[in-house]
């Protein structure tokens, strides 16, 4: 699939910030195999006094934006044409779970996408007793890693609700959890504990969903959204699978991916820090068009 993406972020300050930096990941990625960036734009408002561009650990393209000068608003809107690849669907060659602790072991690299990053608690998804009994409750002795993924997936879709008012971006997962409510970000949060308090290694994925209109009518501009799904590893045969709870499905040619990473906290499309006092307040636009080929 191609698309062409839009993305607008605004953020306005009661009072000027004296100065600012900013960690930026808002544009897609280009990753072998999966998508290709055809052509993309990052444009800010104001023109910050340093940008700098440079990959992290994980291999995301992380900008690096800073203000010397006063300033009461910044504007990042982001242009992009994305060719999203078809998703080849293996067989189920995943291990049993039982088995998956002797395939981690044999990993013996620590590159960033070894599985030995993605088991242990994170600063936004710790190890809890009661999202790990929650996973316990419903895998089988006979399952294997996929058959866990779609059990959690499907149960967390069915037992939760999608609430955009029940939470905040730095809501704790455990209180998503027990609320049983939440956002992209939160059912990802507590998926991938689930998954780790089994044993099983999980990062997050934040990226853009293309949404389809119901039937009949027609697509509304700026629909679309930013959106977070998981990325869980299934033995060394399969390798990572991407699962979105949210929606209970399978990752696919209709998430485009930005960044990967442990947790929110490592792909925030937008974190920083600024010298000011008072309250501030965001705008989001999103726009994911097919093209027609």
């Amino acid at each position: 699939m191609l698309y062409d993406i839009s993305l607008r972020v605004a953020y306005a300050y009661d009072n000027p910030a004296e100065s600012s930096r900013h960690i930026v990941r808002l544009s897609p990625a280009d990753l072998p195999g999966e998508q290709r960036q055809v052509a993309g734009t990052l444009d800010v408002e104001p023109k910050p006094a340093e940008w700098r561009v440079h990959t992290d650990f994980f291999g995301n393209r992380n900008v690096e934006l800073a203000y010397f000068d006063a300033h009461k608003k910044i504007k990042f809107s982001v242009q992009s044409r994305v060719e999203r690849f078809e998703i080849n669907r293996k067989l189920d060659a995943a291990p049993k779970l039982h088995q998956l602790i002797s395939e981690i072991a044999t990993i013996k690299s620590l590159a960033p996408w070894a599985p030995h990053h993605f088991v242990g608690p994170t600063s936004r998804v710790p190890i809890d007793r009661a999202t790990t009994q929650y996973a316990r409750d419903l895998i089988k002795d006979s399952f294997s890693v996929l058959d866990a993924v779609a059990a959690i997936g499907e149960s967390l879709h069915s037992d939760f609700q999608y609430d955009p008012e029940a939470t905040t971006v730095e809501t704790p997962m455990l209180d998503a959890f027990h609320g049983r409510r939440g956002v992209c970000q939160d059912f990802s949060h507590i998926m991938i504990a689930c998954l780790r308090g089994m044993g099983i290694p999980a990062g997050y994925v934040s990226g853009f969903l293309r949404t389809t209109p119901p039937p009949g009518k027609k697509r509304l501009e700026g629909a679309d959204a930013m959106h977070a799904w998981v990325r869980v590893w299934c033995g060394s045969q399969i390798g990572w699978v991407e699962y979105d709870p949210t929606n209970a499905t399978r990752a696919g040619p209709d998430h485009v991916i930005i960044s990967r990473g442990r947790d929110y906290a490592d792909v925030a499309p937008i974190k920083g820090v600024l010298r000011s006092h008072g309250k501030h307040t965001s705008t989001q636009k999103v726009d994911v068009i097919p093209v027609k080929q």
